[in-house]
């Protein structure tokens, strides 16, 4: 089973977004998106690594967040677009959770907008084990073949400048349902979260940025046998070990960047039918050829 791992797409789209919906979190992001961030994403980046990821035809697509800028209906909707039309597979070969930008304000969580644009491919086969989230209902279980997609929220509205998320007692707890499942127990378990585990070195940097009960998290993981946690939020390719589970973050499908580990692509693992992870490798794209080259997930310095 092959399965492509994409992240942060960050798909801006200001129509519609009428001024006042401006004076509030998104005044910062806006102001964020106009001295760097519009410059760096570009959506040719993303229409490209979607042309590509058709071509290697994977068997599951999944994107660990921050599939907006601001949380706004236009964004969302164009990324619905892109799901339903540019990916090449139906919604139930395909797996999304939110990030810290797919929630951005207490109003976008207050009405359901990740859900309402999303529930196609949030849909669970173990819908009685998850718990009403911001974003929707997590963890939704995915039993393909020899694994066991399990996606989580780390969305919350914050303050602004605040991108740091939580996963909250009542998502642990049903987490420990999911994996404790017989169906889950066969198979290998592939936990998708927007935050990474590993938290920045700067204590205020992690405060402001990282997933605050990442702890709570890891004590489960390193409970499991086997598994795969996979992430977005830093812009990177990178792989640490959380026990006997292997922790894999994907840079963002939009970002022009100089370094190979940061530039646009995928991440793509193979899984042997017994559930053995086979292969861990990724495409970035040559930003002077707009063609596509092997490169591996490097193994984090700490």
């Amino acid at each position: 089973m092959r399965i492509v791992h994409l992240s942060d797409l960050h798909v801006l789209a200001l129509d519609g977004a009428v001024p006042w919906r401006l004076f509030n979190k998104r005044a910062t992001g806006w102001l964020n998106l106009k001295l760097k961030r519009e410059h760096a994403h570009r959506p040719a980046l993303l229409a490209a690594v979607a042309a590509r990821i058709r071509e290697v035809a994977p068997d599951h697509v999944v994107v660990t967040g921050d599939l907006s800028n601001l949380s706004l209906e236009g964004e969302l909707a164009r990324v619905r677009t892109f799901l339903d039309d540019e990916l090449g597979l139906p919604p139930e070969h395909v797996s999304v959770v939110p990030g810290n930008h797919d929630v951005y304000t207490r109003g976008a969580a207050r009405s359901g907008r990740f859900e309402r644009f999303f529930a196609p491919y949030l849909v669970s086969d173990l819908p009685d084990l998850a718990t009403a989230q911001p974003a929707g209902r997590f963890p939704f279980v995915k039993l393909r073949g020899p694994v066991a997609l399990i996606g989580l929220s780390s969305a919350r509205p914050r303050p602004p400048l605040v991108a740091s998320g939580s996963l909250g007692p009542e998502q642990l707890a049903a987490l420990d349902r999911v994996l404790a499942h017989d169906a889950v127990r066969s198979r290998l378990p592939i936990v998708l979260v927007h935050h990474p585990l590993h938290a920045p070195r700067s204590w205020w940097k992690a405060h402001m940025d990282a997933l605050t009960d990442a702890d709570a998290l890891a004590s489960r993981l390193k409970g499991l046998d086997r598994g795969l946690l996979l992430h977005g939020h830093l812009h990177e390719r990178t792989r640490r070990a959380v026990g006997r589970v292997s922790s894999l973050g994907a840079t963002s499908a939009s970002l022009a960047h100089e370094h190979s580990a940061r530039v646009a692509g995928f991440n793509v693992y193979d899984v042997a039918d017994d559930g053995t992870l086979a292969a861990v490798g990724a495409e970035r794209i040559d930003l002077g050829t707009g063609s596509f080259v092997a490169t591996d997930v490097p193994h984090a310095h700490s």
